[in-house]
């Protein structure tokens, strides 16, 4: 028996996700020097590595058929893959969740796994890089935003 299609609601959902991160931001940063926590910058950077597939999707979709507005999202989706490199390195620079102690220079320089749950956010940033440099070149990835384009 078939069934009705069910209506577009996809453009409905992030004007509800913005929101969110507004209201989480709202209630959760006290004012004043306070560092993120680990759990935070996890959270984040799966929120950024969401936000890079969304746009590789739209990219994806764009492109055959606006060759320019292609290029400002793939130029977006490549800033925030940027992003989430940082992340990634800040959630390793920051103290461990319980103990509090800061990593080593050496752990941080060897790059080592400290093992789960902190290798979740390892996993989630390597899944990624793949498909990342499948669709960029090193030279994409490195280069400074100029904010120009070529249209």
């Amino acid at each position: 028996m078939p069934t009705d299609p069910l209506p577009d609601l996809a453009a409905d959902f992030v004007p509800f996700a913005t929101a969110a991160l507004d209201f989480h931001r709202a209630i959760s940063l006290l004012a004043g020097p306070v560092a993120a926590s680990r759990t935070e910058l996890d959270s984040l950077h799966a929120h950024v590595i969401a936000l890079y597939g969304l746009l590789n999707a739209y990219t994806s979709r764009t492109t055959p058929v606006l060759r320019a507005e292609g290029d400002h999202l793939r130029a977006c989706r490549i800033r925030l893959w940027q992003a989430a490199e940082h992340l990634h390195a800040a959630y390793h620079a920051a103290p461990h969740t319980g103990s509090g102690r800061l990593p080593t220079r050496e752990a941080c320089r060897a790059r080592l796994p400290e093992g789960a749950p902190e290798l979740t956010v390892c996993q989630r940033h390597l899944a990624t890089a793949a498909q990342v440099r499948h669709d960029h070149t090193p030279a994409d990835l490195r280069d400074p935003f100029t904010g120009l384009i070529r249209h």
